[in-house]
């Protein structure tokens, strides 16, 4: 596939046959990598009770996201050994091998025997497969992103990147439409028995159909012009990072941009599903019809937000992305609450349970990775609170562990809080399937709710959140290195964003909450980070729509 480099000053024209061969093949392999990717993370709680020991439900579910996150922790060391091979064999290959090796991975959990089975084997066999998930999609963006980029007319490079901004949440869209499908038509009994391994053992067939259309796909010309005229890097890491003019860049991309960006990405769609079915108690089902239809009518602004970044610039429209949401994610998370639990929330609020305990036996909860271990009362009964979704307020004081319950005293003797959870629910706090909670088990059940359809209404505020903050990243990090460090140079910012700073979110989010008392609380990590991003975006980060690609310094 030959085409001619083009340069700031080509005129705008119509996309070609080629270049939309590119859009959809690069687009489609890289959708079916982030469907393997997130069954991991939509399937939670069937992977927590197949491969975790115990009866401990709290402990499983923060297994399972310390297996999620730990798909991304990886990211950034996928994204520096995929981003070299980039740089130096080519996009085309180093992003069919990324495909594969998650292919795979994704098959094989689809496999793993249970616990029961193979005892300790399962946990660490799906772990294994999570960090293989991780390395190959560090790789996987960077070299897809820069593929499309490198084929794209200069004057419209943030309109063709931005279908590859879709792949993520698109491939989120047919994990849940999958998982839907099979909940549907099974008994729920027969989808925790086996119905969920469905999902990953069908990805063996996406992966097939992947590679088969990336074979058809020659080498970007970007690439293939550099590789000819012999100015290839030979040492793109050290290239990238271990100069600081490019090494300043790439902070500056982070911080800047990514960061932010990923918070808001992960709170529009993957905490704001974790907020509906464990802290509203809102079943999977219903969730994820909420979500899916959010993110149906949503996707298609990521293409609008790039379109429109290529008239008016990148910067604008992330870093305004990132200032609206952290003005409305507390209005918008609390009319969620009061529209999915109202019953909840109402409990939130009119009830009050006091912790009293020496603050030296209270820790701060923060277990990002899930990997300490709690056992003095305090921290026990606050974790139990949190993840009943109960408010409550911790006041020092000195002895034993007290709690009361609206100026009632509370027996904890049990030190695990169930007793004191019993009573919360006996005084008013919902249990678990409580009839005031939102359900709409079919989608016709759903569009004649007007409950249901406010709640979608706020999750695809919240999804137009996510199409502003990443509709324009791709194309801005490609403009923000020079050809021969492009592939490692823009992989390491957005992978070390969208790894740590998003992927850790959820159970970041979930210390918070367990710590502070607050079902809310949570919300100032992505707050935090998507008000750093505006300030030093604001000052640091240049705008890059104008920049000649094929430029070398």
């Amino acid at each position: 596939m030959a085409m001619a480099a083009t340069g700031v000053h080509a005129e705008p024209r119509p996309m070609t046959a080629e270049e939309r061969k590119v859009i959809i093949a690069s687009s489609a392999g890289t959708v079916f990598e982030w469907y393997d990717f997130y069954l991991a993370g939509s399937l939670a709680a069937n992977i927590a009770q197949t491969f975790v020991p115990g009866t401990n439900d709290t402990a499983k579910f923060i297994f399972v996201l310390f297996g999620f996150a730990a798909g991304f922790a990886v990211r950034p060391f996928g994204a520096l050994f995929f981003g070299r091979l980039g740089d130096m064999i080519g996009r085309k290959y180093t992003f069919l091998v990324t495909m594969t090796v998650m292919g795979l991975a994704t098959f094989v959990v689809g496999l793993l025997p249970s616990y029961e089975s193979i005892g300790y084997l399962a946990p660490v066999g799906f772990i294994t497969c999570r960090l293989a998930q991780g390395l190959a999609l560090g790789g996987e963006y960077g070299g897809a992103a820069t593929y499309v980029a490198e084929h794209s007319p200069h004057s419209r490079r943030g309109f063709y990147t931005s279908w590859i901004q879709t792949t993520a949440t698109v491939g989120l869209f047919l994990s849940l439409i999958v998982i839907l499908t099979l909940r549907l038509s099974m008994s729920p009994e027969a989808f925790a028995a086996w119905g969920w391994r469905v999902p990953f053992l069908v990805s063996i067939v996406l992966l097939a159909v992947s590679i088969w259309i990336r074979l058809q796909l020659a080498e970007s010309p970007a690439f293939q012009k550099m590789k000819d005229e012999g100015t290839a890097s030979k040492a793109p890491l050290t290239e990238a990072f271990g100069r600081w003019k490019n090494m300043k860049i790439a902070i500056i991309a982070l911080l800047g941009g990514t960061a932010g960006q990923a918070v808001v990405w992960y709170t529009g769609q993957f905490y704001a599903l974790f907020f509906l079915t464990q802290t509203l108690k809102v079943d999977g089902t219903t969730a994820n019809l909420l979500i899916a239809l959010s993110l149906l009518i949503g996707t298609s602004f990521f293409v609008f937000f790039g379109w429109l970044s290529d008239k008016i610039g990148r910067k604008p429209i992330l870093l305004a992305g990132c200032l609206i949401s952290a003005a409305t994610y507390f209005p918008l998370f609390h009319k969620l609450a009061e529209i999915a639990n109202p019953k909840l929330l109402t409990a939130t609020e009119t009830m009050k349970i006091t912790l009293t305990s020496d603050p030296a036996k209270c820790s701060l909860l923060f277990d990002p990775v899930g990997v300490r271990t709690f056992t003095e009362p305090c921290d026990v009964v606050r974790r139990t609170l949190a993840t009943n979704s109960m408010h409550y307020d911790l006041v020092a004081g000195s002895g034993d562990l007290k709690a009361t319950l609206n100026g009632a005293d509370v027996s904890v003797a049990d030190k695990n809080g169930n007793a004191l959870v019993a009573a919360a629910q006996a005084a008013g706090y919902p249990k678990p399937g409580d009839p005031s909670i939102l359900k709409t088990p079919t989608i016709g059940e759903m569009f004649g709710s007007s409950r249901a359809l406010s709640a979608a209404g706020i999750l695809l505020i919240l999804v137009i959140y996510v199409t502003m903050v990443y509709g324009p990243i791709a194309a801005m990090l490609v403009e923000l290195f020079p050809t021969r460090i492009r592939y490692s140079g823009m992989s390491l910012p957005y992978h070390i964003g969208n790894g740590w700073f998003g992927g850790f979110l959820p159970p970041t989010a979930f210390a918070i909450v367990a710590s502070t008392g607050n079902i809310f609380s949570g919300l100032w990590y992505p707050i935090i980070v998507a008000l750093m991003t505006v300030v030093i975006g604001l000052i640091f980060l240049p705008e890059t729509k104008d920049r000649d690609i094929y430029a070398e310094d």
